[in-house]
């Protein structure tokens, strides 16, 4: 079998796998979201490095959320070793933006073991947010923390989804050779968060709750939608709309 066809299966089978493994924690985690926007919250999400990109998949988009709100890191994340630097990135965050109690915080990381998601974490769970930490249990629990308290980022959150990667998110061997290759976080981190806000929609439709979603901006009328419903978010979402 090629890695080509090797990869698609790998990939459709970690897809069935991550949904069926976290179905009930993603349930709990969209009541949760859903009842944080109802009230007024803003869902707030930081990936370091890699992450980032898993991170920026429900910022903004056409079909998404209106109030998600991202802790960017401008430096790309190199510094995400670093002790202290996740502290300060959030302490900034937190005073330009907020973050309420009962507003869910996604945190990304699929080793689960450096200090900047970490500390995101743990300063989200002093402010009184839910915790999404959505990581690979099996990698991170494989590997010993940075931190000197020994936390793992799944130590930290309230729910947990795990993303079922392998230790080292590289999925297949290169025949041949001693190398991996086919990553898998991003596409089971994507796949979660999207489920997690879809839950929400469920739940936020089943209350009767106003959802506020974005239309897109190339159709016709979606910009002036788009531009009156994020009025109410403008002073809390780090990017605007």
């Amino acid at each position: 079998m090629s890695l080509r066809d090797s990869y698609l299966e790998a990939h459709s089978s970690t897809t069935e796998a991550v949904v069926a493994k976290n179905d009930r924690t993603l349930r709990a985690v969209g009541e949760a979201l859903g009842r944080s926007l109802a009230d007024g919250g803003v869902a707030h999400v930081f990936g370091s490095g890699h992450s980032g990109i898993i991170a920026q998949e429900i910022v903004h988009r056409a079909g998404g959320l209106v109030p998600v709100s991202a802790i960017t890191d401008p430096t790309g994340g190199w510094p995400e070793n670093l002790p202290g630097y996740g502290a300060r990135l959030v302490k900034r965050y937190i005073w330009q933006y907020g973050i309420e109690p009962g507003e869910v915080v996604f945190v990304i990381s699929n080793s689960g073991i450096n200090p900047s998601p970490l500390e995101v974490a743990r300063a989200a769970r002093a402010a009184g947010a839910v915790v999404v930490a959505v990581t690979s249990v099996a990698m991170s629990s494989a590997l010993p923390s940075a931190l000197p308290t020994g936390e793992h980022l799944y130590d930290l959150g309230d729910h947990v989804l795990d993303n079922l990667c392998p230790k080292g998110d590289a999925a297949l061997p290169v025949p041949g050779t001693d190398l991996v290759t086919a990553p898998l976080s991003t596409v089971a981190g994507c796949l979660l968060l999207n489920l997690a806000v879809v839950e929400a929609i469920d739940w936020m439709r089943a209350g009767g709750h106003e959802i506020p979603l974005l239309r897109s901006g190339n159709l016709p009328g979606g910009k002036e939608y788009n531009d009156q419903l994020s009025a109410r978010y403008r002073h809390r979402l780090s990017r605007p709309i």
